[in-house]
Order: C-alpha cells, then structure tokens, then sequence
C-alpha cells in the first residue's frame, strides 16, 4: 500500500477529528456538569459558522470572525439557559431533552430567515490557502492551521480543567453538585458558564468547519450526530473521551471514505455499535 496515500488519509482524519473535538468537548462538558444532552449543540455550531461567513463579508477579517462569532454565540448559550433550561432544573430529564429539541428547530428556522436556503462559504485569507509539500503529501495550509489551532484549544481546556480552582469545581459538579453547593459556590452560575462555553466551542469549532466546506441550513443535524457519536464512543461527560473519540471518529471516517467509497459514514456507525457491545460507557469514562 503506497504510504503516502495511508499519510494523507492519517493527516485528514486528524484534522476532521481535531475539529470535532471543539464541538464534542463542549457537548460532553454541558452533559457531564448539567446532565443536559443538548439537542441543539448542532444548530449553536451553525449559528457560528454563519455568524462567521457575515463577519467576514462585513469586515473582511477572517481573524475578528474567529474571536467574535463564539463571542455572539456564548451570549445567545447565556439566554437559552437563563431563560429556557434553567426553569427545568430538578425535573425529569425528557422535559429538557425535549426543550433542545425545540431549541435546535427555532435555529434553524431563524436560520432559514436571515440566511436563506442557499449555500455559502467562509473566505479564507489568502496565506491559508496552497499546500505543504512533505514526505509525498500535498496538505492543504489551513488544514494544519485547523490541526494545530485545535490541538493548542484542547490543551488550554485540558489546562483548565485539570490545573485551575474553576476546573476543580468543574470536575466536583460532575460527581455532586449537592458538595459544590455546601462550600458556597453558586452552581447555577457555574451552570451558565459551563453552558456558554460549550456554546462557545460549538462555534468556534462552526466557523473552522464552515472555512474548509460548505455552509447550509442542514449541516447542524450532521455535526451534533457526529458530535454525539464522539460522546458515546468516548464516553459521555469525559474531556479525555472527547479527544480521544473525536481523533478516532475522524481517521475512521477519512479511511472509511477511502478504501470503503459510498459507505465512509457506515464505517463510522460500525465503530459506535463495537464501542457499544464491548465498553457501553465509552472508551474514557470519566476524568
């Protein structure tokens, strides 16, 4: 087999899973401090790639729509939970499930309205956009930059999570919040910052993904399925899991679309239904 092509498939799948971890992280993140599965994960990653592609139509700044489309988008996270979520706290875990339900139908329709139904694309800067020419492989320069970036963000939350006083009450809420609430700390305020910064990631991770394909009113159902099959392969409320499924449903999907043509995402679906028989709670089962 011509190691080149089993290098490119490598360096593709780490870049689709490096981008996936953005997205999967704040996901496990919001479930594993909440117990929220947040069915509209998807449509806040949307939010971000279009708030993104205006930013950039405005502006032309490709880097003011990296910095300020999270930003919009954590604030809206702030609203959705302040206001929707948070009044359902305590009660059975259907009601909120079915609340990001409706959540993720009001995004895409809002969406719809502002956006259209056309499909656009984010414009790269013009240094992001040739190749690296190594060991037989032409990779695209944006991709490296979507590989490094990523892997720079998940070490800063890595960071976060495990070195800092807010990662250490991060970490108590997953295991009893009742504990978090007894030294004082107001956990509905840590619900919120939680929740925007799973918001947040989601975005961030929209506008990447928006930079390398393009962007349509149906692309939130394929990220938060992807998202929540990284969750479930990793194991669900665990950073660590989020990594590590996210890196293997990348190289998965991209080896998937190469040697099985037509059938890349049944590869990938395959992988879950493994995880599933032989580790239910994910390969990584808590941090």
């Amino acid at each position: 087999m011509d190691l080149s092509l089993i290098l490119t498939n490598l360096l593709y799948g780490v870049t689709i899973g490096s981008a996936l971890i953005l997205i999967a992280s704040g996901l496990s993140l919001t479930f594993g401090v909440m117990g929220v599965l947040n069915f509209a994960h998807g449509g806040l990653c949307m939010l971000g790639a279009y708030f993104g592609y205006t930013l950039v139509q405005v502006t032309g700044n490709f880097w003011l729509a990296m910095i300020l489309a999270p930003l919009i988008v954590a604030g809206i996270g702030i609203l959705m939970e302040s206001f929707t979520i948070r009044p359902l706290y305590g009660l059975n875990p259907l009601y909120q499930l079915l609340l990001t339900v409706g959540l993720a139908m009001i995004i895409a329709n809002a969406v719809l309205l502002f956006w259209g139904g056309d499909q656009l694309a984010i414009t790269l800067p013009v240094y992001f956009k040739g190749y690296f020419h190594f060991w037989g492989v032409d990779y695209p320069r944006f991709r490296l930059f979507v590989l490094l970036f990523s892997a720079a963000i998940a070490v800063v939350l890595w960071i976060t999570i495990s070195r800092t006083k807010w990662g250490i009450v991060i970490r108590a809420g997953m295991h009893d919040l009742e504990t978090v609430n007894a030294f004082g700390i107001n956990i509905y305020r840590v619900f919120t910052i939680v929740f925007a910064i799973g918001a947040g990631l989601a975005a961030l991770a929209g506008v990447i993904i928006g930079s390398m394909r393009a962007i349509n009113p149906e692309m939130d159902f394929e990220l938060l399925t992807s998202a929540l099959l990284v969750v479930v392969i990793g194991g669900m409320g665990s950073f660590r899991g989020a990594v590590v499924g996210s890196l293997l449903l990348g190289i998965t999907d991209a080896f998937g679309a190469q040697f099985f043509t037509g059938a890349a995402k049944f590869s990938v679906w395959v992988l879950m239904v493994v995880v599933l028989l032989f580790r239910p709670e994910g390969l990584i089962k808590e941090d």
